[in-house]
């Protein structure tokens, strides 16, 4: 019988057999906590960090440096999932809630209209088992925007809702938008005492415009679906940047 996994993030890869790489970076040394949300370009971030990684740092994911160092969360006790994607709630037991709370701790997002294109492409390309890779690969664009799992995947997991600690509290020194990474970047270098240079990393082959995926009625479906994290960001149907 195949095993079919369910829950609040149900959409997402829940697995390490999807072909992309991503890592949740949590370091004592520099004293930043770095959470990766799914489809949002954290993989250039996640990267570029692990390059300048603390031997202590903890690194959790499938980045090179994380695999090496795989072993070390053996039998880790951790209120939640210890994954790639783990929120701020998931590390509790593993991390303080006084690191959690004292840290820089940042994220990337992303226009929701471009993430939901990106997302349909990228599991289209998968090979697991997964729920939502088979809608992707059975319906067109439109079929799998205006799929209830879709919408109830998304609407279940706002961007607020990886930073929010197990205390309830949400703690986020910066969230950096992807259409505007010099500029949100610049709290983040301040702490670091040192930019990063952020490398391309799984550049899709999808169309760059991703309004034209969408028609006036799924692009009306999408700003429903995402209204917290439209609002709170200020995104919009615009050019992509």
């Amino acid at each position: 019988m195949k095993r079919v996994l369910r829950g609040k993030l149900s959409l997402f890869c829940p697995c390490a057999r999807c072909s992309s790489v991503w890592c949740m970076i949590i370091s004592s040394g520099r004293s930043y906590i770095f959470v990766h949300i799914p489809k949002t370009g954290g993989t250039s971030m996640a990267l570029a960090l692990e390059g300048r990684a603390m031997k202590d740092d903890i690194l959790i994911g499938d980045t090179p440096k994380a695999q090496k160092r795989r072993k070390r969360l053996a039998g880790a006790a951790s209120a939640g999932r210890l994954w790639k994607h783990s929120t701020l709630a998931d590390i509790d037991g593993l991390v303080p809630p006084a690191q959690i709370a004292s840290a820089f701790t940042f994220t990337l997002v992303r226009n929701p209209w471009d993430r939901m294109v990106s997302y349909y492409h990228w599991l289209r390309e998968q090979g697991f088992d997964h729920p939502a890779v088979a809608l992707a690969k059975s319906r067109d664009f439109s079929g799998f925007l205006n799929d209830p799992q879709t919408a109830s995947a998304f609407r279940a997991s706002p961007y607020g809702s990886y930073m929010r600690a197990a205390d309830g509290q949400e703690y986020c020194r910066a969230y950096i938008r992807l259409e505007h990474l010099e500029e949100d970047s610049a709290p983040l270098w301040a702490h670091l005492g040192f930019r990063l240079e952020l490398e391309v990393a799984n550049r899709s082959s999808r169309p760059r415009d991703f309004r034209a995926s969408y028609s006036d009625r799924d692009a009306e479906t999408l700003a429903a679906i995402c209204r917290e994290d439209i609002a709170r960001f200020g995104y919009g149907f615009g050019a992509p940047r």
